[in-house]
């Protein structure tokens, strides 16, 4: 009985933590003064090493594909993509305007006004998830149910295509080629594998059938009529 009790709030109590120090770090680099050469590694090398952490989160989850184990390697995965990605997100958002490069010849007003239509659709995914998942993004809350309906009945990862509109949308308003094309070749990439290597699988992993049934009838990026 006390097991029973002790183990879940060591993982709140650790979640909390981890989360602690990743807000730590990000409020570190929305202000760190960098040379132009150590900023633009982290922004280009920082998502980079994204790819090899979601090979060896993979690698360890499969070694012993069991539920308990993929809410510990996830919760120790996305901790990892706090870095690899959070922080090169922050830093590209916050220094973009230092960046040599052509201008987009779009109005900003365009951009920003695409940047609040993003920013609510990626809200409502965030909502959409706590009341039907009954989970948060990363490892805040991972999800106790799976996610199949509202927005996630047309595509499996409303959330992931939002937030790329998002950024998008922000190369637009900053008006800015680089950030577009960063968004674009490097952000989306790096994304965009880590969902389709690591969290299906460790969605399948807890989730099982139900999961591989809702993944067979619904597209993984863009949003059409479910299949059946």
């Amino acid at each position: 009985m006390l097991n029973g009790t002790v183990r879940p709030l060591f993982a709140f109590l650790l979640r909390i933590a981890l989360l602690t120090l990743i807000l730590a770090v990000l409020c570190w680099a929305s202000s760190a003064r960098l040379s132009n050469a150590m900023n633009l590694s982290i922004i280009g090398g920082g998502v980079l090493l994204t790819f090899p952490v979601v090979w060896l989160g993979r690698k360890i989850l499969d070694k012993q594909p069991t539920t308990s184990r993929a809410v510990w390697v996830t919760t120790f995965v996305h901790l990892a993509l706090g870095f690899t990605l959070g922080v090169p997100i922050v830093r590209a958002v916050t220094t973009h305007q230092d960046w040599s490069g052509r201008a987009l010849p779009v109005p900003p007003e365009i951009g920003l006004a695409l940047v609040i239509i993003t920013g609510a659709a990626f809200l409502l995914t965030v909502v959409n998830l706590a009341l039907k998942g009954f989970g948060a993004p990363f490892f805040i809350a991972l999800s106790q149910k799976l996610a199949a309906d509202w927005l996630y009945a047309r595509t499996r990862n409303p959330m992931v295509l939002a937030v790329l509109a998002l950024f998008l949308s922000l190369g637009i308003w900053f008006q800015s080629v680089l950030f577009v094309l960063w968004a674009l070749i490097l952000f989306a990439p790096a994304l965009l594998v880590f969902v389709k290597v690591y969290e299906e699988r460790e969605l399948e992993i807890r989730f099982g059938a139900s999961y591989l049934e809702y993944r067979s009838r619904t597209p993984m990026l863009f949003p059409r009529k479910p299949k059946g």
